[in-house]
């Protein structure tokens, strides 16, 4: 007897959920318990699905009420948080005030900003910065009188970046899989990718709403498929860089969360929104290594090839100007020259004080040939930072029951259309902590039966001899978001997005469904979907604003002042 999970599939196959949904009724009730149990059910109160500090932070604070599972689909400590080099953004200098923080920020987000959440995220700033240094987070201090040494970024007009040197994001990091291993109540699972979501309507478990109680995923080490269910689901899947060709992301950036919280109906929001940071190294060998802000922070100038600084000409803040318009400028100035890259430049500081300031970044530098210290670098812009996701209020609960979204998979509100610098560790920090305490207040108030949650079927799926499908998709989809959806857009070539996407998503969904899973298939769907979604509403903002540029509607419109929400179409493959 075929069992649910395998309906759902041909009928998602058929893009007839009518089909599937009278097919279950009518068979659901001849499935057997030994049937519908083929794979592990595993049961917990909290499941994690992500490493980073988003995800670690809420884990060890729910740790605390109840039974912790952390799904991450590398190793434990490899997330986006592992490669921020800048810092994290926080009121901590008398010089400074939340009021100039809050403004920076609404400034930078263009008017799109939550002004709630601005100032829910920048006053909580000093308190998890606390957090931090208990966790053994070993800040940079000043010689002397051991005060932190605040580091300056593009787009904040003081001091104000808490940093590790150049390698913040890898001592957080480090510092929170330190503690998550001394917690029996936690168990972190490395190499799981997760698939999809699962509902109580998927499920059958009345009252057959939306309300998420698991996820799908495959167990890579065993190439298993498991069914992980809790009464808190919470996405801290990261970002989404992987659905263009250049980024600064690591190849776990796939759009994950985004992806499976998009298929399950869940609203995304602002996601025509993304940052492309203005500095990556550029160099044939040099896959996604980052300049960071902080090196233009401090002094460096941003120079055509030959010698000549061409900041100023875009914005009297120069190389300190918010990030969206250092790369749109960059862009400019290679377009009109037809030049592959231009020159970073700090050769004026000290090579002592670049030296100790930016060991990881100088190293990386010299291993490529440049000694930053003696000579400009080439660098190009590269995608860094979606500031749309999945949409989430001020406890980070997404639209669907049951599920949180925090970190860089989500939309607060705080980016608005585009992120003030360092900002981010910031925001996944606050709404991992206003998450668990939300999450922990009622996660109890509510009885579930998982019993009934179908195992995962492979229905007729075999292996496939043409991987190629993949790679070919992958890199089509990765090229024609670069080409039509990247820094400076227009209506003609998001149309041409649009038209490609929906071939290309039809393509994968009949592979998909044919083929045995793997990691790349799941991450392929996931980055198309992503993509769909990013174009869908970029087509939908008439003006440029922030992150969005337009060339075929140059200025901004204060009708198109709000957010822009996306739900899946009903007729979507994937």
């Amino acid at each position: 007897m075929a069992c649910v999970s395998a309906i759902a599939r041909k009928a998602v196959r058929k893009f007839d959920t009518s089909a599937f949904y009278s097919r279950v009724i009518d068979i659901a009730t001849s499935c057997t318990e030994n049937e519908r149990r083929g794979d592990p059910l595993i049961q917990t109160d909290f499941l994690v699905l992500g490493s980073g500090i988003a995800g670690l932070s809420f884990a060890l604070k729910a740790a605390d009420h109840g039974e912790v599972i952390v799904l991450t689909k590398a190793g434990e400590n490899e997330s986006n948080t592992k490669y921020a080099q800048g810092g994290i953004a926080s009121v901590i200098s008398e010089e400074d005030s939340f009021d100039l923080h809050i403004e920076d920020t609404r400034r930078a987000g263009a008017g799109l900003c939550n002004r709630r959440t601005v100032e829910l995220v920048v006053r909580e700033g000093p308190r998890m910065i606390r957090e931090l240094v208990d966790l053994g987070v070993p800040f940079s201090r000043q010689e002397g009188n051991g005060e932190f040494e605040l580091g300056m970024e593009g787009g904040h007009t003081k001091r104000r970046i808490l940093h590790v040197r150049d390698f913040t994001g890898r001592e957080i990091e480090t510092a929170l899989v330190a503690r998550i291993r001394n917690r029996p109540e936690i168990r972190l699972l490395q190499y799981h990718t997760a698939i999809d979501l699962v509902t109580r309507r998927k499920a059958r478990i009345p009252p057959h709403d939306d309300r998420v109680i698991g996820v799908y995923t495959l167990d890579r080490a065993n190439q298993k498929i498991e069914s992980y269910c809790a009464r808190v689901v919470v996405l801290a899947t990261g970002g989404s860089g992987k659905i263009y060709l250049y980024t600064s992301n690591p190849d776990i950036a796939t759009a994950d969360g985004q992806a499976m919280a998009y298929r399950a109906g869940a609203v995304l929001a602002n996601m025509e929104f993304f940052q492309f940071h203005p500095t990556c190294l550029y160099h044939p060998k040099a896959k996604s290594f980052l300049i960071s802000e902080a090196v233009r922070g401090e002094g460096a100038v941003l120079r055509l090839q030959n010698g000549e600084p061409f900041m100023k000409k875009y914005d009297e803040r120069g190389e300190l100007a918010p990030r969206d318009i250092v790369a749109r400028a960059i862009d400019s100035e290679m377009k009109k020259r037809g030049d592959d890259y231009v020159l970073l430049d700090l050769t004026h500081r000290d090579g002592a004080f670049i030296r100790e300031r930016f060991p990881m970044i100088y190293e990386n530098c010299r291993q490529y040939g440049y000694d930053m210290a003696r000579e400009p670098i080439p660098v190009v812009p590269a995608a860094h930072y979606g500031c749309g996701g999945i949409k989430a209020d001020e406890w980070g609960r997404s639209s669907l029951p049951g599920l949180y979204a925090i970190g860089e998979v989500a939309c607060t509100g705080l980016h608005g259309a585009n992120r003030l610098a360092s900002n981010s560790l910031l925001e996944a920090l606050v709404y991992a902590d206003r998450a668990a305490a939300q999450a922990i207040k009622t996660f109890r108030d509510e009885k579930l039966d998982f019993s009934s949650v179908p195992p995962w079927d492979e229905g007729t799926a075999i292996d496939s001899d043409e991987a190629v499908v993949i790679s070919q998709n992958w890199d089509e989809i990765r090229r024609l978001m670069w080409n039509y959806v990247g820094i400076v857009r227009s209506d003609k070539r998001l149309a041409r997005a649009r038209q490609r996407i929906d071939l290309l998503m039809r393509e994968i969904n009949d592979y998909y469904w044919n083929f045995t899973l793997t990691s790349d298939l799941i991450e392929l769907r996931n980055v198309a979907a992503a993509a769909e979604a990013t174009i869908r509403s970029a087509l939908s903002r008439k003006e440029s604003r922030g992150l969005h540029y337009n060339l075929s509607y140059p200025l901004s419109d204060e009708r198109c002042a709000k957010d822009t929400d996306v739900r899946r179409l009903p007729s979507s493959s994937c």
